[in-house]
């Protein structure tokens, strides 16, 4: 065997732009020095969980916000200084984050907290991937919570898209259940829908006491503090100067999301590299923003059946050939009908598509907004694209069947 350490000259290992993408991706937690904008905030979910700092009994909260304000980097960041100062006075608090866009059943959410913070040579039992009821799953969980913990955090990120909400009433209810004994529970439940309380059942509404919390829109200053933070991701004098006040007046013009405007100057940094400039450039961050935008797009209608892209396709045509930017199921059902015979597709009934906008609207892939018609006369639904027509039409011509639109 050869003793030379040749590197592999297919692979490049000088990064001629990033110094550290890692600060770039949307998974990465600052530190507290790297947040801004969101103190107020950070003080308020504290507040909640202060009392878990000497094993007793925090506040279940709800946090509200549209995406890119910070909920969940607050509730990880607070959450992780808990941790980290509770076991200064010997109190052991863990926590386990939950996103409920992947993990909506009550069993799946059970299981994860249960193998997030089990130690099986502390509790004497483990958690396996498959094999258990939901019943199962509960009893070890309280084992472990007991066994393992003083205060058991977690963290349901996208709650709104909970199957059952009836994992709410039984965390809630545990100690007083007499489920545990030795140890708390917090919960912090974050969701971009306000209105979301008002779905919860009665029996979860009457058990599950909690603080609420809103977080509003950054604006294009705390949106270029945010990246000046992170602006040591790239190599000294890599990132033009128009740079960062650019990305931030893009991204404060949907509604202040901290996370696409992370997303464009990562992109941009790419698209420079990838074309082999030694500047990450205005050019860059406009043609970073188009894809940023179709990433995230794909994004939410991943696996989305063909008639909902051909019903999505016909919303895209009626607004980019009208001066309005909403419609009702109606036309756009019109539409809609055209749109299927020419990729030979069965049309749906007008009563599915109208389900199909409505589970669209849930998604955020579209808003829709029921609208009055006058006294007597009933009510209809009006429903918008959230994204750029262009953008849309550009992922959705992607789809196999519905290529055939572009010829």
């Amino acid at each position: 065997m050869s003793n030379t350490h040749e590197r592999d000259p297919l692979f490049q290992y000088d990064d001629p732009i990033f110094a550290d993408e890692r600060l770039l991706e949307i998974t990465h937690l600052p530190g507290p020095d790297r947040i801004v904008g969101r103190d107020d905030e950070m003080k308020s979910v504290a507040e909640a969980l202060n009392p878990a700092i000497f094993g007793s009994q925090p506040s279940h909260l709800f946090i509200f916000g549209k995406t890119g304000t910070g909920k969940s980097l607050i509730s990880r960041s607070v959450t992780e200084r808990v941790v980290s100062e509770a076991s200064n006075d010997g109190v052991d608090v863990e926590y386990a984050f939950i996103d409920c866009g992947e993990q909506n059943t009550e069993a799946s959410i059970v299981k994860t907290i249960g193998q997030k913070i089990n130690d099986p040579e502390t509790s004497g039992v483990s958690i396996p991937d498959r094999g258990l009821g939901t019943g199962d799953y509960y009893k070890r969980l309280w084992n472990c919570i007991d066994a393992c913990t003083d205060v058991t955090l977690v963290i349901l990120d996208e709650i709104d898209m909970l199957e059952d909400d009836e994992v709410l009433r039984k965390l809630s209810r545990a100690g007083e259940n007499r489920r545990i004994s030795e140890s708390a529970i917090g919960i912090i439940g974050i969701s971009n829908k306000i209105d979301y309380p008002d779905q919860l059942s009665e029996r979860v509404k009457s058990s599950l006491s909690r603080d609420e919390l809103v977080f509003p829109p950054y604006d294009a200053n705390q949106l270029i503090n945010i990246l000046d933070k992170r602006k040591d991701a790239f190599h000294d004098g890599v990132v033009t100067d128009d740079v960062i006040p650019l990305t931030s007046a893009l991204a404060a013009q949907e509604h202040g999301d901290a996370r696409k405007a992370i997303d464009i100057l990562r992109n941009a940094g790419r698209l420079a590299k990838k074309q082999g400039d030694a500047n990450v450039k205005e050019r860059h961050v406009r043609a970073a923003k188009e894809k940023t935008e179709a990433d995230r797009f794909s994004e939410l209608i991943a696996g989305s059946p063909q008639q909902a892209k051909a019903i999505l396709y016909a919303l895209t045509i009626l607004t980019e050939n009208s001066t309005q930017d909403e419609f009702p199921t109606k036309i756009i059902y019109k539409q809609y009908q055209q749109v299927a015979r020419k990729v030979d597709l069965d049309s749906l009934s007008e009563r599915r598509v109208q389900e199909i906008l409505q589970e669209q609207n849930f998604l955020n892939v579209i808003q829709s907004e029921r609208e009055g018609r006058g006294r007597g006369k009933g009510s209809h639904a009006k429903h918008r694209l959230l994204e750029d027509p262009e953008i849309v039409k550009k992922v959705l011509l992607q789809d196999s069947r519905l290529g055939e639109l572009a010829s």
